[in-house]
């Protein structure tokens, strides 16, 4: 294995890792310093956590030399703001003995601060696709001295729709730059953006995105629905000790709001949660007080579950089984990084048993199923997507509609059913009512007729 004083790094950047505490280099960071220094468009895939930034940034720093352009020369883009303020102070930590301008900008914040910020000058700008556009589109922000382009997480970025802002942007910098691409999967679409924008690309490889960390215990629960989940979810975590910092993933903002309000109840103080609709503060205050200790428990939708290096997770609990098996491997990855030893809860319904067997069988690897524990109380209380939804044929005649509680009879007098207005012209002759003004016209065009 390499240590980073094999590389002969500059001084500056040397004492910056030596600071950090990094000594041996990660199989992606030792592949790929060479290949990034060698100017060649390259292609990264490895898996999460295992110390991609600094596989990319390490090389570029070691060659970035100061120059008096205002403009920046490296441009670095990721899919979410929270990976823009993360990937930001990692290049300021590995650069802080250096003369080196690090700027990040995205969206859902003033315009105006970061236009500003643009003018006093800068060498590194990290952003998200849609920003990073609109200050270029403004000129805010001139991106023809980028030599060097580094795309972090592209395949989440095609999948947020981001592919017409990379087409933008690659058309308003420069022909001649070296593209740089690092993520843990490959897709169809990620090749061809491949295809169209790098230039016979060196490819570094160093596991498939479904290999299972080997550092990362993985066990499963079968649960009868989402509350006996709950249930499960605070038994576990009534355990302090072992539990010290655990990563609660859900599928969507309704489930986050939902788990949070129940363990509210008993984990307030060490609680926090993490979605799409809190404001970018709120997000960052909770994955700050997150990663420094301050609480417990994090709940969060699957905007944490790339690319966010957080220390020392000691668990990541899956409360819903992602559709996506990649998903899975992304998440847990948030565990056991940097060679520690990290560990994984699956919890699962029935309904959710195909999307389990799906994430073993990308995988390879059967995740070990453990005994329902007996102190928790298996709720009967569904949500109202988990309810069995009675389905009534258009033919009422040829099938039986099976009714439950929520069903009752109707009372004699709104059996009655509606006859149309013939029947209604009959009662109004029978009882000599006033004729409505549809009557008036047609008793007036039948006697014209008869005339």
């Amino acid at each position: 294995m390499m240590i980073f004083e094999d590389l002969d790094l500059r001084k500056p950047l040397q004492n910056a890792i030596s600071e950090l505490g990094f000594i041996k280099l990660t199989p992606i960071q030792q592949k790929s310093f060479s290949v990034v220094r060698s100017g060649s468009d390259v292609v990264g895939i490895a898996q999460t956590g295992t110390g991609k930034t600094l596989a990319y940034m390490l090389p570029i720093l070691q060659d970035l030399k100061y120059s008096k352009i205002d403009s920046p020369r490296v441009l670095v883009l990721v899919p979410t703001r929270e990976l823009v303020i993360q990937v930001v102070d990692r290049i300021k930590e590995f650069s802080i003995y250096m003369n080196i301008r690090v700027l990040g900008v995205y969206g859902e914040t003033n315009i105006n601060t970061q236009k500003k910020a643009c003018s006093l000058g800068v060498d590194i700008i990290v952003a998200t696709p849609g920003r990073l556009y609109d200050l270029a589109a403004c000129r805010s922000l001139h991106l023809k001295t980028v030599k060097q382009l580094v795309i972090d997480e592209v395949d989440v970025m095609l999948d947020l729709g981001f592919r017409v802002q990379l087409a933008n942007i690659f058309s308003i910098l420069k022909d001649r730059r070296q593209n740089i691409m690092f993520s843990a999967t490959m897709t169809e679409d990620v090749d061809l953006l491949i295809d169209d924008y790098f230039i016979k690309p060196k490819k570094i490889s160093i596991e498939l995105s479904g290999t299972p960390l080997d550092n990362i215990k993985q066990q499963c629960y079968n649960a009868k629905n989402f509350y006996t989940k709950l249930n499960l979810l605070k038994y576990i975590l009534s355990d302090r000790e072992v539990f010290s910092k655990v990563l609660v993933f859900v599928s969507n903002k309704k489930h986050a709001d939902l788990v949070f309000e129940s363990l509210n109840e008993s984990y307030s103080s060490e609680l926090s949660v993490i979605h799409s609709n809190k404001t970018q503060n709120y997000r960052i205050r909770s994955i700050q007080q997150f990663d420094k200790g301050v609480n417990r428990i994090l709940v969060s939708t699957d905007v944490m579950a790339r690319g966010l290096d957080l220390n020392k997770i000691t668990h990541v609990i899956n409360f819903d089984t992602p559709k996506f098996s990649e998903n899975y491997m992304h998440r847990i990855g948030r565990t056991g990084r940097a060679e520690e030893k990290g560990n994984s809860i699956l919890f699962y319904t029935d309904k959710e048993e195909e999307s389990k067997i799906a994430i073993e069988s990308l995988m390879d690897y059967d995740i070990p199923q453990m005994e329902f524990p007996l102190d928790v109380n298996v709720s009967e209380q569904l949500l109202p997507e988990e309810r069995d939804r009675i389905k009534i044929s258009k033919n009422r005649s040829t099938e039986t509609v099976v009714r439950d509680d929520g069903f009752h009879d109707k009372k004699e007098k709104n059996k009655k059913t509606n006859k149309g207005g013939s029947y209604r012209l009959k009662i109004a002759k029978k009882y000599k009512k006033s004729q409505t003004r549809g009557d008036i016209f047609a008793n007036r065009r039948s006697k014209n007729k008869r005339k």
